[in-house]
């Protein structure tokens, strides 16, 4: 970081297990890459006024509020990044560019289009000054945005399938209790949402094309559950008392591309075995690429063009310092973790917001991306029709 970087200041609101993932992005982004401006921890808001405290001391931010509103309102707040349940993403995103902050917000954008295309519309008025950024980090592993600078130079041909697959198991024990991502006023959505989101977003990334149209399936295979006696990571303990599960458990759909490809995908937290599976395969005319999560620091690469005694899938370690994001990190071979996107989320919010540019994802990328989920949704709802999507 620059020995003269001007400050950036956040308030983080919300502190569960996206708190902490942003946290540790904020947190380590200026200590290994060298930022045009000095992210500084300012605030940590959440509606628990111990939890927050104890959260601030361990992550270290330097101050507490139990009201968001009271950092829209502070002067000395530069940027709002915002990891709440996504029903009230809307409300405090539209209220920071109202009050002309920049906005960090998790994915996905909003619980409904309506709510997205508001806060779309918020990003549009709030001027040249004020940007807006939607936090689908998984672009931000090397492999992915290798994966797409593969596809994107035209190394595997012309892009015709695409096959992405989002697979949990999380849910899979009936009796794992009805946290906040099972209640649609909550959560939006279920698997569709939560999972489907990052699986629509990472293959319109790396193609570089987006979807026109849908057809899909929603399914709940559990639809009561124990309520939630105390939280801990995406879960936590059960109580005695029980409550109804108002979103899907699994999502599947085909898809077009405006670029011509077609694609198949699938959300799951009921996947027995697989514990975070994004997975997102592209077949082209000349080539083909495979990326999985689980195995983060590989890409498969095949080359069609190669002569056929040498053809097969080669096993790329994108570790190289010449990778997206490398150069920053550990010498090659040396592996990265799930924490990592979160700091070059966190490296290219800030270079984006210094240089005046609107960083990307943008609300309008969420908006997009909502507009698929919400051609999911009406298409299952109507026996599966084709549901136009752009």
């Amino acid at each position: 970081m620059h020995n003269d970087a001007p400050p950036l200041r956040i308030a983080l609101i919300g502190h569960g297990f996206m708190g902490a993932a942003h946290s540790q992005g904020w947190r380590v982004a200026p200590r290994f890459h060298d930022l045009p401006a000095r992210p500084e921890m300012t605030l940590l808001v959440g509606r628990n006024a111990r939890g927050v405290e104890e959260s601030a001391r361990k992550w270290g931010w330097e101050e507490t509020a139990t009201d968001w509103r009271a950092a829209i309102a502070r002067d000395d707040i530069d940027v709002i990044d915002i990891v709440t349940p996504g029903g009230s993403h809307a409300e405090i995103a539209i209220a920071a560019l109202e009050a002309g902050k920049h906005v960090l917000c998790e994915k996905p954008l909003a619980n409904t289009l309506e709510e997205a295309e508001a806060m779309a519309a918020a990003a549009d008025r709030a001027g040249n000054n004020v940007f807006a950024m939607v936090g689908f980090t998984y672009r931000r592993v090397p492999a992915a945005a290798f994966a797409r600078d593969l596809v994107q130079s035209g190394a595997i041909g012309e892009v015709r399938q695409v096959r992405a697959a989002y697979l949990q198991d999380w849910l899979v024990d009936a009796d794992a209790p009805l946290t906040w991502r099972l209640q649609k006023e909550s959560a939006g959505s279920g698997a569709l949402g939560d999972l489907g989101a990052h699986a629509v977003d990472l293959s319109q990334f790396i193609t570089g094309q987006k979807i026109t149209g849908v057809s899909g399936i929603l399914n709940t295979f559990v639809h009561e559950r124990p309520l939630l006696a105390e939280a801990s990571g995406l879960a936590g303990t059960a109580s005695a008392e029980r409550g109804s599960v108002t979103v899907d458990d699994l999502a599947l759909f085909s898809g077009r591309f405006d670029g011509g490809a077609v694609g198949s995908f699938e959300a799951t937290r009921m996947s027995t075995g697989r514990k975070n599976a994004l997975r997102v395969e592209v077949a082209g005319s000349t080539g083909a690429i495979s990326f999985d999560l689980e195995n983060m620091n590989s890409l498969g690469f095949y080359d069609a063009t190669a002569p056929d005694t040498r053809q097969g899938f080669t096993n790329i370690m994108v570790t190289e310092p010449s990778h997206p994001y490398m150069s920053a990190w550990w010498p090659t071979g040396h592996i990265l973790g799930y924490e990592h996107g979160f700091a070059h989320q966190a490296k290219d919010f800030v270079e984006a917001i210094t240089a005046n540019r609107q960083p990307e994802p943008s609300f309008a990328d969420g908006l997009q991306v909502q507009k698929v989920l919400n051609g999911v949704e009406r298409s299952a709802e109507a026996d599966s029709i084709w549901t136009k999507t752009i």
